[in-house]
């Protein structure tokens, strides 16, 4: 058997994940990094690292020629992309392919389609799987027309690119007087950050709830899921609490909407881990279609602590060829207790979340029974302007949703960080809240709650 090699497209915390999974299983590792990461952990972690260019994403992490020619040159087998950068990008995938490497994640096929937000659509309407009333491929051209697709999809509404994701382009539009502007700039926002300003209108659903399920495909037809994670507490369209089982949602719509997750994995021939993303109503108790995430997900932790399964581990074996089916059937994967994710990010919450980057000049991780922390950052590490500011994860888990969110607040109370502005005590207002607490979460829920979230005492 080749000796195995594998190269993590990545960086931060999630390249020191698949890093410690890797060697976990016996395999070299190799890290590629920028100008600005020179000094990082997962460069420090890997068994061999090696330069791609400057600290500008466009010509290190996201020049798929610069990273491809690392793994030739240095032997790589496997390439294991992390979440964003090259995770979801249908030409590197190929790419790797053609050399002979195993790209971990689906076919460059199901990439393209699922990253096509309307293509998707109706891959999930063929699967079975609940959509939310749309209009398609609208533009501001014809405003016209525009308002009377918009009237028969009816108000209020969310104005989406079909292309990329991460929320970049997300309008939401209450009247037809806001309606023209805002196509306008979701498409002039999705030509420039993903070549393709196509733009579609869907049905939106005030305070609904965000919940995905985790799928496993084995690429021949047959999937299972891991149960399902609530991402409702967001800002700006980003997760920044995550947790399972989902709170307040009755059993039989859970089940309902895995069964839907696995159908739509299915139908697409799903390799390996990924997630397929639900709004929820609350009200009507109806959930539907929002997107498929072709990669593993930010907040995987979540699901590995409810289940016991080793998400990176298992897409590593699958990628080698191993027969996960048995390990990984249905009726062996179970969900035991309750797990709760924060992200702690380094970043102004009183000032819209913008990020603050900055040396970490202190960084003492707390020791708490039942949490885990991941991260790719020690004390003396600096954030930089160049990448997503997140510092790490802090993942608590316990018998029952009260012991995990005392168990998530006393680590996060206990967590020693300075040198930068962060959102630590944010997280511990937001676990504080007695909305919070009563589980009357949704995707509004911080613009609801904003005068108890920011007391009038923080700066503003």
């Amino acid at each position: 058997m080749t000796e195995q090699k594998l190269l993590v497209a990545n960086r931060g915390e999630i390249a020191c994940r698949v890093i410690r999974s890797a060697k976990a299983l016996g395999i070299a590792t190799v890290a590629v990094y920028s100008e600005a990461d020179a000094q990082s952990q997962h460069v420090k972690a890997a068994d061999e690292a090696f330069l791609l260019g400057p600290a500008k994403a466009t010509e290190s992490y996201l020049d798929a020629q610069k990273v491809l020619a690392v793994a030739k040159a240095h032997g790589v087998t496997m390439v294991h992309p992390g979440y964003g950068f090259l995770s979801e990008n249908t030409d590197f995938s190929d790419a790797c392919h053609a050399a002979g490497i195993a790209f971990i994640g689906p076919t460059a096929a199901v990439i393209k389609a699922m990253g096509d937000k309307q293509r998707s659509r109706h891959l999930a309407i063929e699967a079975g799987v609940p959509v939310q009333p749309a209009a398609e491929n609208v533009t501001a051209d014809n405003p016209d027309q525009l308002l009377q697709a918009a009237a028969a999809v009816g108000y209020p509404l969310l104005v989406k690119a079909s292309a990329g994701g991460g929320g970049i382009g997300l309008k939401p539009v209450h009247k037809p007087d806001e309606l023209v502007e805002a196509v306008a700039s979701t498409q002039r926002m999705a030509e420039r950050a993903f070549g393709d300003g196509t733009v579609f209108l869907e049905k939106l659903i005030l305070s609904a709830r965000h919940i995905e399920v985790q799928v496993f495909g084995f690429g021949n037809g047959e999937a299972v899921h891991l149960f399902e994670r609530d991402c409702s507490i967001q800002r700006r369209y980003q997760k920044v609490l995550e947790e399972s089982p989902a709170p307040r949602v009755p059993k039989a719509v859970l089940d309902e909407m895995a069964a839907a997750a696995v159908r739509l994995a299915e139908a697409c021939r799903y390799d390996g881990a990924g997630t397929v993303e639900f709004l929820y109503d609350d009200a009507t108790q109806s959930y539907f279609f929002l997107e498929m995430n072709t990669r593993i997900q930010v907040e995987h932790p979540v699901t590995e602590a409810v289940t016991g399964v080793d998400l990176v581990a298992a897409q590593i074996r699958h990628a080698l060829g191993e027969d996960l089916r048995l390990e990984l059937s249905q009726d062996n994967i179970q969900s035991d207790g309750h797990a709760i994710e924060a992200r702690i990010y380094a970043e102004s919450p009183e000032r819209k979340f913008m990020p603050a980057p900055g040396l970490i000049e202190e960084l003492e991780l707390p020791l708490v029974e039942g949490v885990r922390i991941d991260t790719g950052f020690v004390a003396g590490d600096r954030i930089t302007p160049f990448y997503d500011p997140m510092i790490m994860k802090v993942i608590a888990h316990g018998a029952d949703r009260h012991q995990a969110v005392e168990r998530l607040k006393r680590a996060l109370t206990e967590l020693k960080i300075s040198g930068l502005r962060n959102n630590r005590d944010f997280l511990l207002n937001v676990l504080n809240h007695p909305a919070y607490a009563e589980t009357s979460v949704h995707t509004r829920f911080i613009d609801e709650h904003n005068d108890s979230l920011f007391p009038a005492t923080q700066p503003a």
